[in-house]
């Protein structure tokens, strides 16, 4: 089989690396974007290449339209010699705190929406040539919040509730071309943004109780699992499933 390649968008968080290197082991080349942490990213690439894949590296700034543009067309500049993007992955998210939406800063909720609504939209709607050109497959990292809203996340399920809505409008339009969308709604992953709230204090001993007894699995869940699924929509495995929604999270949503 010819050499394919992975976009990873957000490829510095526990998420994305998780996932990066599963498509590596897989036997992906890999493009991966950062926006901030430049050597979480570059050692992540040396991780790929060990494995015998190429990986390129890529800062971008996803609320600006121009950055996510330049990304696409330097991609497509590597064509016809370098591999295809095949596969997006969109793991990006902005860092947050968790207030009632009564403690929300007006602000906050803009910057947020700035970054992660209108960010996921300029990768889809730069991404789509390719995607369609290779019948090619998007996959969003979302929340189980959106199916049973934790209160403090509202900065976490808003947004991500609107990128699913736009997963399955690619889904529904897209599919005439071969593309396939489909989001993972993750319940709480023991990496990223997880482990310095539960440091810094926000989330206290209570909510972590509280977190473990409302999921039957009583267990958080990794970034490998994660991975896992994320891999599987990714690959010809799933070449019928579009336009869902599913849910990581230990039972958590049931």
């Amino acid at each position: 089989m010819a050499k394919q390649r992975v976009l990873v968008v957000g490829a510095s968080g526990g998420v994305g690396r998780a996932c990066a290197l599963a498509a590596a082991d897989a036997g992906y080349d890999l493009a991966l974007t950062y926006r901030g942490n430049e050597a979480a990213v570059r050692e992540l690439a040396e991780a790929a290449r060990a494995r015998g894949v190429d990986a390129t590296i890529h800062r971008v700034d996803l609320a600006d339209r121009a950055s996510v543009d330049a990304l696409f067309a330097d991609l497509a500049a590597s064509q016809p010699d370098g591999p295809p993007v095949v596969g997006i992955v969109h793991a990006a998210g902005s860092r947050i705190e968790q207030p009632y939406v009564s403690r929300t800063d007006p602000d906050d909720w803009k910057r947020v929406i700035d970054a992660d609504v209108n960010g996921f939209f300029h990768v889809v709607h730069a991404g789509l040539p390719t995607l369609r050109a290779h019948r090619g497959s998007l996959v969003f990292v979302s929340s189980a919040g959106i199916g049973r809203h934790p209160p403090g996340d509202i900065l976490s399920v808003a947004p991500k509730a609107a990128c699913e809505a736009l997963v399955r409008a690619v889904a529904r339009e897209e599919g005439r071309y071969g593309v396939r969308a489909n989001s993972v709604r993750l319940g709480i992953i023991d990496t990223g943004m997880f482990p310095d709230l539960v440091a810094s204090g926000e989330l206290d001993a209570d909510y972590l109780a509280a977190a473990t007894r409302n999921t039957p699995l009583r267990r958080y869940g990794t970034a490998e699992e994660v991975a896992g699924v994320v891999l599987f929509l990714l690959s010809s495995a799933a070449s019928y499933v579009t336009g869902q929604a599913i849910a990581l999270d230990g039972g958590y949503s049931i």
